[in-house]
């Protein structure tokens, strides 16, 4: 959702340019991290990106055994490549270890997505976000929050640019396929009618007591309304392990993983998402969908500040479910910058930072 749009501004700029003007060859690495076809190919097949140029096929492993293996494959294809600059996008262990490729070698980086902060550094994707924006030669930023973090921490001015929400790009262009979509007849439900939860970070599904709370609390909601739940595969291994799989002719539908178009259309539709994703933050608060996150913090307080996100925790789950139950259907705004043409903006800075 953060590389298609670029990659599409590039082609479209390329096709227009002057003559005189520079050309982008723009090459596609994929690392592999994320590998299962489910959270990985649907996306390149709904959004419309070509086939990477290069797949490092790293696969699955402890955060050191999967940021090793990036480290040796990235290099390699830098070192035949000899890139002017490195694009890397969010807060996985991809972003961070590419970037460590690059500070080594003295390639040029730009952050998609930089600045955001959480402060909760428990959590590895707020180390990445660190150690990224510190090696960063352009930090390209979502939100004006995200700015005045990377102020705080030292970083010079010229380096840091607002462009605004690149997601959104991929979202506004995929609207007319997802509001053709079958989904919500297919799943029996009606829109403003249903809970839309996604829940995988270690923090809530690893445990029996948390996942275990988690799931009495959606049996509940569920006696109200039917709560859609796409299941990613490390919290249906825990259920399982843990027997807390739930009965199967109630309204707590589990689901295998889903594409993008098809949880964009959840997310519309929704009479509330819980989540501890950070991109569904963000896609609920464009949509203005009652958002409840399952985290302590969010490195996206713009969701919050401005748009329909709150945070929630275990002991309060059901009191806030209820509450955002009982309110507007649709609450919060649009963040500045949202707007669809954020990878136009990317662009520009990219390619005055390779003349200037």
């Amino acid at each position: 959702m953060k590389v298609g749009p670029l990659l599409k501004q590039i082609s479209a700029y390329n096709s227009i340019k002057e003559p005189a003007a520079l050309t982008v060859e723009a090459l596609l690495v994929h690392t592999g991290q994320h590998y299962d076809a489910n959270m990985s190919e649907v996306f390149f097949r709904e959004l419309g990106i070509r086939p990477p140029d290069v797949n490092l096929g790293v696969g699955s492993g402890s955060h050191a055994t999967q940021t090793a293996k990036i480290l040796t494959g990235f290099e390699t294809v830098c070192e035949r490549e000899k890139p002017d600059w490195v694009v890397v996008v969010g807060d996985v262990n991809s972003t961070m270890a590419c970037a460590l490729v690059c500070a080594k070698m003295g390639i040029r980086i730009a952050h998609i997505e930089a600045g955001l902060r959480s402060y909760d550094r428990t959590m590895p994707e707020e180390i990445n976000r660190i150690v990224t924006d510190t090696l960063a030669d352009l930090l390209l930023t979502p939100s004006r929050d995200a700015n005045e973090n990377l102020m705080h921490e030292g970083i010079p001015g010229e380096k840091i640019k607002f462009v605004g929400n690149i997601m959104i790009d991929s979202l506004i262009e995929s609207l007319p396929k997802t509001r053709s979509l079958d989904t919500l007849a297919r799943l029996g439900l009606e829109p403003g009618r249903f809970v839309y939860v996604t829940l995988h970070r270690p923090s809530n599904v690893d445990g029996r007591t948390n996942l275990s709370t988690i799931m009495s609390g959606l049996e509940h909601f569920s006696q109200d309304l039917p709560v859609v739940f796409p299941i990613h595969p490390r919290t249906r291994k825990n259920l399982t392990e843990f027997g807390l799989t739930p009965r199967p002719e109630g309204r707590l539908l589990l689901m295998e993983p889903i594409g993008y178009l098809e949880s964009l259309c959840l997310t519309e539709n929704a009479r509330l998402v819980l989540t501890d994703s950070g991109g569904l933050q963000e896609e609920a608060t464009f949509f203005r969908t009652p958002c409840l996150t399952l985290r302590p913090t969010t490195e996206r307080p713009v969701t919050v500040t401005m748009g329909s996100n709150r945070l929630t925790k275990f002991d309060s789950l059901i009191d806030d479910v209820s509450a955002v139950l009982d309110g507007p259907q649709r609450t919060g705004q649009i963040p500045p910058l949202w707007d669809g043409h954020t990878a136009k903006r990317v662009l520009e800075h990219l390619l005055a930072a390779s003349v200037g």
